[in-house]
């Protein structure tokens, strides 16, 4: 199983390292894995959590836009904001919470209670796209939450494989604002023209008709062409009309505020499919995490969770939180894939315990 990088990057800033292989791109995930030394103790109050609701005009959202394309096995191709530019271009982004630049300043990818890393893609996503790509899940008619979802690339895969609600969640708003839902919009977009093209070829087909003398005549329907293929800007307004977007809530916040906010909604939401990548790196957020999932997860429902072995630095890890777990009673833990490559990473499900397994 392999994935590979395509980009759609302007001439000007194309760069020859932006052509990896995977074993390139590994070594450049197992450097990141060092990356979040921090110190676990958060550094200012929780964040609130709140819903971010689009604004109709999303072509905003793209203009200038360099993006990336990470392509897994048999699943549909993911888009995402690059991440070097997206960091050279954060003096010109929205920021209320000033995360771009601290952390800039700080020239750290994580800084507790501050920003939570959700500006990267962190290399536990790709195992668990790898896996879902191994088990050929549909997501069809489920309910998904994309829980500390940074990118949303987990969200996204939901979305496409045509889940009924995909609803993403990260501690930071900036996050949600700047990177996640202009990526979900980048990725409704290309189906949009995707699907502009198949309708374009279908609609474009010359039909022979036979005149009154006897002789054919290829003609071109004129309303055909001129419904063949919306300009880019047209295509950007009509997204906020697109259906996709209807299934989909955005959501900042800590997990402790964030967890009222969901059960408030009547009814109260509960998710078949709960995907979380690299949520257990520091063992003080395990409590709210673990009660998160305790109370969103649909009683046949299934957490992906995706992590290292161990975080340098932070203090977490899959022993440390699959220990948390059993002493609580509430969740088995599945290892589904285990990798022995570099800094050790896994995917486990979490499932509810059955009276008998108890």
């Amino acid at each position: 199983m392999s994935f590979s990088f395509n980009f759609d990057v302007p001439k000007q800033i194309v760069n020859p390292d932006f052509t990896r292989e995977k074993e390139g791109h590994n070594e450049k995930k197992d450097n990141a894995a060092t990356s979040k030394q921090v110190n676990t103790t958060p550094s200012e109050p929780v964040k609130e959590a709140k819903e971010y609701l689009p604004v109709p005009d999303l072509q905003f959202l793209l203009l200038d836009a360099v993006t990336e394309t990470v392509t897994i096995g048999t699943l549909p191709p993911l888009q995402f904001l690059n991440e070097t530019v997206f960091e050279k271009t954060s003096s010109e982004r929205e920021d209320d919470e000033k995360i771009l630049s601290r952390t800039a300043e700080q020239r750290s990818d994580l800084i507790s209670g501050v920003y939570e890393g959700g500006l990267k893609v962190w290399e536990c996503t790709y195992d668990l796209l790898e896996l879902i790509d191994r088990d050929g899940e549909t997501f069809e008619g489920k309910t998904v939450l994309d829980l500390g979802c940074g990118s949303g690339l987990l969200g996204i895969l939901a979305l496409k494989r045509r889940a009924s609600n995909v609803h993403f969640q990260d501690y930071n708003s900036t996050v949600i604002e700047e990177l996640t839902v202009p990526n979900v919009i980048l990725n409704l977009q290309d189906d949009d023209d995707e699907e502009s093209e198949v309708e374009r070829k279908k609609g474009t087909g010359k039909g022979k008709k036979q005149e009154e003398d006897g002789t054919t005549k290829t003609s071109t329907d004129k309303c055909e062409e001129k419904s063949e293929s919306p300009p880019p800007k047209k295509r950007a307004n009509d997204l906020s009309q697109n259906p996709l977007l209807t299934k989909c809530r955005f959501f900042s916040g800590d997990w402790s505020t964030f967890l009222p906010l969901v059960l408030s909604s009547d009814p109260p939401i509960r998710y078949d499919i709960i995907l979380t990548s690299e949520t257990i790196y520091n063992t003080a957020y395990y409590p709210a995490l673990h009660e998160t999932l305790h109370k969103l997860l649909a009683p046949e429902g299934l957490v992906y969770l995706a992590t290292k072995s161990h975080y340098f630095g932070v203090g977490g890890g899959l022993h440390l939180f699959e220990t948390y777990v059993e002493q609580r009673g509430i969740f088995s833990v599945q290892h589904v894939w285990d990798g022995d490559e570099g800094l050790q990473r896994h995917v486990v499900i979490l499932r509810f315990l059955k009276p008998k397994d108890t």
